[in-house]
């Protein structure tokens, strides 16, 4: 008996236009399994979710939008959860109420990479941006019982390469979540000046690690304020980061 997974696959070959042959070739299958499957017996239509699970699917390594998967991840690292249950796991993030357009972007991501339908939920002081799909957990591995910060967050191999092409995607979804940017007030001789710095706070080492990561691959320069808070201020690295990032709105 063949695994579900192979199955899954070649369906997600014929969605693409691949034909009988074809699919037997690529997946090393007799076409008589294929055309039972694909066409004597064919799997229900409403499993298009199933479909654009990148990590189900043959190419590993050509998710449908990486930018729009690195900056769901810095998102969800951030201000996320995956609530898992006997029934469908739900990726819910907090979007702070004021900024409608990160309420927008989130949404937007969510749809990029992986989800049919995306629910707003109206939560005290924030919006809740949530959608249902069994293979959010295929995509986000870093889930798991308790608080981030107790746990180890770790990216795993695929994930790696995606956030180290698009970095100030990652960036933009981990300033998005727990970070600003803000005006710094500093009084030096009775003068006070005023200049805008990035800050980003994060209580797991291991969260405050990556963002540290994608920084340097981006060749802006950081420093810490505390141990879980991060700091991008000299005029130069701001305005990097305006590049990649910008303020929440």
């Amino acid at each position: 008996m063949h695994p579900p997974e192979l199955r899954l696959q070649a369906h997600a070959l014929r969605a693409r236009g691949h034909n009988i042959h074809s699919v037997a070739r690529t997946l090393s299958l007799p076409y008589a399994t294929v055309w039972h499957w694909c066409v004597d017996r064919p799997e229900p239509a409403k499993r298009g979710s199933e479909l654009r699970c990148f990590r189900c699917l043959p190419d590993v390594e050509d998710p449908t939008d990486p930018a729009a998967y690195a900056y769901l991840l810095g998102l969800y690292l951030g201000d996320g959860h995956l609530a898992v249950s006997p029934k469908v796991p739900v990726l819910r993030i907090a979007c702070t109420a004021v900024y409608p357009n990160l309420v927008d972007a989130c949404e937007a991501a969510m749809l990029a990479v992986l989800a049919a339908r995306v629910q707003r939920i109206p939560k005290h002081g924030c919006i809740s941006v949530e959608s249902s799909g069994k293979h959010w957990t295929c995509l986000l591995p870093q889930h798991g019982p308790g608080k981030k910060h107790e746990r180890p967050i770790v990216l795993t191999d695929w994930q790696r390469p995606i956030v180290e092409s698009h970095a100030g995607h990652f960036l933009r979804g981990l300033f998005h979540s727990d970070g600003c940017r803000c005006a710094n007030r500093v009084t030096v001789r009775g003068k006070e000046y005023v200049y805008p710095r990035y800050m980003f706070s994060n209580r797991s080492a291991d969260i405050m690690g990556l963002c540290q990561w994608a920084l340097d691959l981006l060749d802006i320069p950081w420093r810490m304020n505390l141990s879980w808070s991060l700091s991008v201020a000299r005029r130069d690295a701001v305005a990097a980061l305006d590049r990649h990032v910008g303020p929440k709105s």
